[in-house]
């Protein structure tokens, strides 16, 4: 499921059914009290306010056009739905290496005691595609950015106007390049630790050195860009997309709406060329003249320099589909068009047989075998983040294709498609179950397949964890792509620990009555049954964080009257009044314990991945660079829900956490509450959650709505802590 910015078009006054009742449920949440303003915002504003994110009075013309002299013009708005307030109003921010920006930024509630408001803040993290801003504005949108960026606009956090173009060149600071050695050389610096699709470098690393001088010289950043220089390949084209979202280094204002709006066109419109391109690589030139004749010759050879020496030139329309892929994940915010971008280039590696490949050690062979495991790869995490069921098989024998290899972590790439198809099958586990709990039957076969999703987890993590034992024939060059090889143990232990979170949490959280109705649906199956008064407390945890010790009564957070009664304390039980639900092989407890490890892990792993660190040359380092090289974010998360699973995770078991500490007496002054000490662990991982999503969303739009939902919810969680 998409979930759609309630800007956009469609469903009920103009907003997806989907984002209407996403919508509608935050609309109704007790807890986010946002005071800032006295009235309630204008229907339509006027096209500055509206495209600078400012608050119009709906005046003609408006208080902030007459201050600064500005035409005030209004257009009919085609979309609808309440305007969602963004903690931050950049389009981008720089990282928080160390922290988070001061809480006061966002609304916080006084209210934590409101469970049901609590708990939709914190529910919402789990749902597939959860925070994703879709960056698919209607036709018309450039029309809404005509007259906007002259003289007298105001920048990104309102306090000045953003300056004319007598006073800064006019031109678009965007990082594009000029010829494909540079692309690829920023490819290595920018992409491929995180998304290795190509071999090793050839190479030695370059300094890089991305244009000055390319633009689309009008006022207006959102109009259609002239390129200084047009990419050959589909995949360089397709790279140069993913390039343009990274600040360049000489922009003196990358977090404006200004530089965010060029840089989104820049990349679109190098994403349409590399549709294009890919297009006419796969063009039969004779099937709109002579089809019969078309399908009788062979397809002709593609006569173009290859991007990378070692990858055949026939590859490059399928490895650009797996860049666009997450493009249109991770800056359009599209599931749907990501999960149709891999299955084009799955096409594309069936239709060449990647798949069977044999045991060849010509020059290509990594090529080939990166290229069909990645496609792999693609295929699988479209299904992950859409929860969707697989369009092809995990396990399919005909997969016969040797995995690639890291010279320097000769399992590595082993260690990741395990961990790929884990997370996977996790993912077609909370199908199944879902199927299961609406028909209460079959739970026998959820016991036995919980069982082995958590051994096999726990299995690849334990190998994700051993060190690499390099052969003594590759000692010599060991650190060829250490660094990717190291990215890519990481992003498997994030990808682990999610799908153990994803197998457990149901089992985790359903002894709290708000998660039982809103997953299960199963307050009225025993709304009459009332929870044992000794059934409140387990023992006390005697070493903080290893036991959670809180299977306990939720009786703090019953003040919300439930859809069925009049008080909720009558569905305060445990999971055991649902005869059905009794065969689970692991306790609540333990459940709980493993989201949390798992949950941390993910914290401390996504924090952990290396910034893109490109050479500069003594001109860049003695001019005095904008963009510090310690600023520049990561690309290509793909794996992005897996923040929120984490995140989810982990406010879920503070939740419990903050009741533990509510009804258990302080031991004394001298010794600390174990409950405390998993409270601020919990805070600091969700901390390096927010502090990597944001450096993520420097580049990628649509991570800003993750970041937001994950920075409301900590507010909220923490705001009486």
């Amino acid at each position: 499921m998409v979930l759609e910015d309630p800007e956009q078009p469609g469903g009920k006054n103009g907003i997806p059914a989907v984002a209407l009742a996403v919508t509608q449920s935050k609309s109704a949440r007790p807890t986010v009290v946002r005071k800032k303003f006295a009235k309630p915002p204008v229907k339509v504003a006027c096209l500055a306010c509206r495209a600078s994110r400012t608050r119009c009075d709906g005046q003609d013309p408006c208080t902030n056009c007459s201050s600064r002299n500005k035409s005030c013009s209004y257009l009919p708005s085609k979309r609808g739905g309440p305007r969602k307030k963004k903690s931050k109003p950049s389009a981008a921010a720089e990282p928080q290496q160390d922290g988070v920006e001061d809480p006061t930024t966002l609304p916080v509630s006084s209210g934590f005691d409101e469970a049901s408001g609590m708990f939709g803040q914190i529910d919402v993290l789990s749902i597939p595609g959860a925070g994703l801003r879709s960056l698919d504005f209607p036709s018309d949108v450039h029309a809404m950015f005509a007259d906007l960026f002259v003289p007298g606009t105001e920048n990104a956090h309102g306090l000045e106007p953003t300056p004319s173009p007598t006073n800064i060149p006019s031109r678009a600071l965007v990082r594009t390049y000029g010829s494909e050695d540079a692309l690829l050389n920023a490819y290595y610096d920018f992409i491929h630790n995180y998304f290795p699709i190509l071999p090793p470098r050839v190479d030695p690393p370059a300094p890089d050195r991305p244009l000055d001088c390319a633009g689309s010289f009008t006022d207006s950043p959102s109009e259609q860009p002239i390129l200084i220089y047009k990419p050959r390949s589909p995949l360089s084209l397709a790279v140069s997309a993913i390039l343009a979202l990274v600040p360049h280094p000489n922009d003196p204002e990358p977090s404006g709406p200004a530089s965010v709006i060029r840089r989104r066109t820049f990349a679109h419109t190098y994403a349409q060329l590399a549709n294009a391109a890919i297009e006419s690589d796969c063009e039969l030139h004779a099937s709109s003249t002579y089809p019969s004749d078309a399908l009788t010759n062979e397809r002709p050879l593609i006569d173009r320099e290859p991007f990378h020496p070692q990858t055949p030139v026939e590859l490059e329309s399928l490895l650009a589909l797996l860049v666009l892929s997450i493009y249109e994940y991770n800056q359009r915010g599209n599931l749907l068009k990501m999960r149709y971008r891999a299955g084009q280039a799955l096409a594309i590696a069936l239709d060449m047989s990647l798949h069977c490949l044999g045991e060849e050690f010509d020059e290509f062979a990594e090529a080939r075998r990166r290229a069909w495991w990645m496609t792999y790869y693609c295929v699988l995490q479209g299904s992950i983040v859409s929860t969707t069921p697989l369009a092809i098989i995990a396990n399919d024998p005909q997969f016969v294709t040797p995995y690639p290899r890291f010279s320097a972590d000769p399992d590595g790439w082993s260690v990741l498609l395990q961990a790929q198809q884990v997370l996977v099958s996790a993912t077609q586990f909370i199908i199944d179950l879902n199927k299961c709990l609406s028909t209460r039957t079959n739970m026998q076969y959820i016991f036995e397949r919980m069982q082995q999703l958590d051994a096999w987890a726990s299995s690849v993590l334990a190998q994700s964890n051993l060190l690499p034992i390099l052969p003594q024939s590759m000692a010599c060059g060991g650190e060829i792509e250490l660094t990717t090889a190291q990215s890519i143990r990481a992003i498997s232990r994030i990808k682990l620990s999610s799908a153990q979170i994803k197998v457990h949490r149901f089992r985790a959280f359903s002894d709290i009555p708000i998660f039982i109705k809103k997953h299960c649906d199963l307050t009225s199956a025993n709304s009459s049954n009332a929870m044992p008064s000794n059934a409140a407390k387990n023992s006390r945890s005697q070493g903080g964080i290893s036991n959670i010790g809180c299977s306990c009564s939720l009786e703090p957070f019953q003040q919300a009257p439930s859809d069925n009664s009049s008080s909720s304390s009558s569905v305060a039980s445990d999971v055991q009044q649902y005869p059905f639900m009794q065969g689970f092989p692991y306790s609540v407890q333990h459940s709980a314990k493993m989201c949390l490890r798992a949950s941390l892990l993910i914290s401390r792993m996504f924090y952990s991945l290396p910034l893109p660190q490109p050479l500069l040359d003594e001109c860049q380092t003695q001019q005095g660079l904008h963009m510090l090289p310690n600023q520049l974010p990561r690309t290509m998360p793909s794996f992005a829900c897996c923040l929120m699973q984490g995140s989810y995770a982990m406010l879920m078991i503070y939740y419990k956490a903050r009741v533990e500490r509510r009804i258990t007496p302080d031991i004394g002054n001298d010794t600390p509450n174990p409950s405390d000490r998993l409270i601020e662990e919990i805070r600091k991982g969700l901390e390096r959650i927010i502090a990597t999503v944001t450096n993520y969303a420097i580049a990628f739009e649509a991570l800003d709505g993750m970041r937001d939902e994950i920075e409301c919810a900590y507010h909220t969680a923490f705001s009486q802590a």
